[in-house]
This record gives structure tokens, C-alpha cells and sequence, in this order.
């Protein structure tokens, strides 16, 4: 049910651009744009967007406003009840007032508890565009997408376009927040205290990524030069680091054009993804923590062979089975990786464009690198198919869309 909800809703959202006479786009082009705003993933197959209709320009930002709600509510309250999704593992093991509950009893309160928090951010996002700098259909449209993390802008530019340093900050400050839990942003509203933050493991480990890759990426833009001072090389690092770890997907610079290997860093840090139940994508900081806990568990069981070494995530123990759900997410995310990047290459692309536009797609971020750093309008039309699966796959946390290609699943 819920795989055919985002099928359809995508198919029916590529009507108003199929039918406007202000772009011309086939119902690839279409359905491909509709996907990536709903999906949040913000890949665009349109140039031009300065020349746009403001309501085709709207209409986009609202697919993934609206996107980004739907997907707050599946991985808070939809998903759990299927047994699957991300914060299925967090709820079941993360400590505080979320363990083992739902924010509010009933599903319905849920969604209206989450969409209060959700519009709420909105309207706070898009005051403070307005406030530095912004006209105010910019900074409306804006904040659709950056609450959302979807990356979609009303410039070809991105952020670029408005060369302001206050814009950027309060883009920093919202793509941050929107990649947190929503859970925590709800507890925290709830008792009006920023503590609960402090005790989160994955809040945490999110914070320590995001501050470790900007330093990195900040240290080698400044001695590589690529920048003439040094607070523009930690601008326009951090904004590319945040906005890509968190996969959003605006841009003020060029990085697939940056020295050595940051534009790739940056790719693995939008694989690595958000929180769970945020609106970001990739596979999930919580994930990600618990693969390293296990890995350092396998490292000191070979020292000491007999000893019991449970996996702890704020003071309580992870149970083995979560873990193996964590490998299993792992390695279906990698086959399916490797299956649409051979797929991709099939279609005449070069390996670079392939893998990031790939990685771009599964892990809703949008921009990639080579080819598509800015526009996916030129790719084949078998190519932009297959990434609109990878959009799907990838939002839905994989599992949700692959139990319809397996045989038991019919049966039942």
C-alpha cells in the first residue's frame, strides 16, 4: 500500500508539468521531476528555472514540501507498524522518553503532532529568509524545500544566485535542524528543554560527522587555495557539507570542481544520510553507528574470544537481532547500488556519472558529479527510469519496495 501510494502520487504530480505549456517535457522528463520532488531527492531535468512561471516554480517546491511530510509521518507511524524502516531500530533501542512508544498513542495524533513541528519550522525558515535578504515568493519557496531537505530552488543558481552570506547561514541552521529526528525535535518542544538532544547517541554521532567532514573540507579548500580568504573557504565548505551530508542538495559552489577527493567525501557523507525519522535520506546515521559499534565489537571479540561484549546505544543493550537487521539493510543496499550502477553503464554513461548520479538518486540527495553536477535533462531516457526507481528505492528504505519483487509476498 504504501509503495503504490508514492508510485501513484508521483505519476499523478507529473500532470501539471506535463500539461504546462511554460516547459516542454516528455513523460519521462515529467514523471522523473514529479518523483524527485516527491522523494525529496531534488535531481531536476529543467534548465531555465529563472525564466519559469513562479506557479510551475511553486509547484515544485510544494511536491517536496509535501513529500517531506509524507515521509515524516511513514517513518515515524507507518513504517514501525510494517516492522520495518529506520526508526523501527531507533524506537526499539534508543533511549528516553521514545523508547518503545509512539510520540502520541494514536496514529492520527502522531501525524498531527509531527505536521504541527513540520509547518511550524516552515513558517520560522521562511521568516528568516525574508530577514536576510530574500523577496518573499524566494523565500517562501525556499523554505519548502530546505524544511523538506529537498534542494529544489527557483534559480538555476541554487542559493548561489543571491550571493549572501545570511542566506547561507540560515540555510545551514534549517537543513541542520531538518536532518535531526523529528521525534526529538517533538520531545524537546514538549518539555521545553534542549536536553534530550544532548542524550541522543544518534544526534550526537549526526553532530560529530557534519563538524569532522566540514573541518576536512574546509582545511583543504584554504590550503589548496581554491578560495581567496579564509572565512570564504569555511563558508562555502560548510554550506556544501551540510547541505549534501544532510541531502538536500543546494549548492553555492561548484564541488564536484573542488581539489583531490572532497567532492567524493562528500558523496559518502550523503550516503551516510540524516537521522532516522528526519526528512533526510541515505541510509540513516543510526545505521551507520550501530555497523561501527558491531565492527569494534568483532575487533575486540578476537582479543578476547570468550568474553560477552553486548552493543550499547545510550546505556541500553542493541539486541543481536536489530544488528542483523542493520546488515541485512546494508547488504540489500549495496546490491541494489551496484545492480542500477551497472544498469547505468549499460546506458552508455561514464562510470563517474554513473556512480554519482546513483548515489545522487538512492540516497535523495540530487546533484551529483561529471554529468550530472547540474542538470539530469540529457541522460538517456532508459537512464532517467531507472534512477526514478533508485528515488523510490531509496525513500522508501529499500525493503518496503523490494518485498514486491519476491515471491511470498504475492502468495500472501
Amino acid at each position: 500500500v504504501v509503495t503504490l501510494f508514492w508510485a501513484v502520487l508521483g505519476t499523478a504530480g507529473c500532470l501539471p508539468l506535463l500539461l504546462s505549456s511554460a516547459v516542454e517535457l516528455s513523460i519521462t522528463d515529467a514523471v522523473f521531476e514529479s518523483l524527485s520532488g516527491l522523494t525529496t531527492t531534488g535531481a531536476t531535468v529543467i534548465s531555465g528555472l529563472d525564466s519559469l512561471p513562479k506557479s510551475i516554480l511553486f509547484y515544485r517546491q510544494l511536491l517536496q514540501w509535501l513529500g517531506g511530510l509524507g515521509i515524516i509521518v511513514l517513518a515515524m507511524a507507518l513504517l514501525p507498524m510494517l516492522g520495518v524502516g529506520g526508526m523501527q531500530l531507533y524506537r526499539a533501542e534508543s533511549p528516553g522518553p521514545i523508547k518503545d512508544r509512539k510520540l502520541v498513542p494514536r496514529l492520527a495524533e502522531t501525524a498531527k503532532a509531527l505536521w504541527y513541528i513540520y509547518f511550524s519550522l516552515t513558517i520560522v525558515c521562511a521568516i528568516a529568509y525574508w530577514i536576510a535578504g530574500m523577496e518573499p515568493f524566494d523565500a517562501i519557496s525556499h523554505s519548502l524545500s530546505t524544511v523538506s531537505i529537498g534542494g529544489f530552488s527557483t534559480h538555476d543558481a541554487s542559493l548561489a544566485y543571491f550571493e549572501n552570506s545570511a542566506v547561507d547561514g540560515v540555510a545551514i541552521i534549517f537543513m541542520f535542524i531538518a536532518g535531526i529526528n523529528f521525534a526529538l525535535h517533538f520531545t524537546a518542544w514538549q518539555r521545553r528543554t534542549g536536553r534530550q538532544y544532548l542524550l541522543d547517541p544518534e544526534f550526537l554521532f549526526y553532530s560529530f560527522i557534519l563538524i569532522t567532514i566540514s573541518i576536512v573540507t574546509v582545511f583543504v579548500l584554504y590550503f589548496s587555495e581554491v578560495y581567496v580568504s579564509a572565512s570564504e573557504s569555511i563558508m562555502k565548505g560548510i554550506f556544501q557539507v551540510v547541505s549534501i551530508a544532510t541531502t538536500t542538495g543546494f549548492t553555492t559552489a561548484d564541488f564536484s570542481s573542488w581539489p583531490l577527493f572532497l567532492p567524493y567525501l562528500l558523496l559518502y557523507a550523503a550516503i551516510i544520510g540524516a537521522c532516522a525519522g528526519s526528512t533526510g535520506g541515505g541510509m540513516k546515521m543510526i545505521r551507520i553507528l550501530l555497523i561501527f559499534k558491531q565492527g569494534f565489537r568483532e575487533v575486540q571479540r578476537l582479543i578476547h574470544p570468550k568474553a560477552i561484549i553486548p552493543i550499547k546505544l545510550g546505556g541500553n543493550v542493541v539486541s543481536d537481532r536489530v544488528i542483523e537487521a542493520v546488515w541485512g539493510f546494508f547488504a540489500v543496499y549495496v546490491m541494489a547500488f551496484m545492480v542500477m550502477l551497472l544498469a547505468l553503464l549499460a546506458t552508455g554513461l561514464d562510470i563517474i556519472t554513473a556512480f554519482s548520479a546513483v548515489g545522487a538518486c538512492i540516497n535523495n540527495l540530487g546533484p551529483g558529479l561529471a554529468d550530472v553536477a547540474e542538470t539530469y535533462g540529457h541522460l538517456p531516457v532508459m537512464a532517467k527510469w531507472i534512477l526514478c526507481f533508485a528515488m523510490l528505492l531509496g525513500r522508501l528504505e529499500v525493503f518496503t519496495l523490494l518485498v514486491l519483487f519476491t515471491p511470498m509476498f504475492w502468495r500472501r
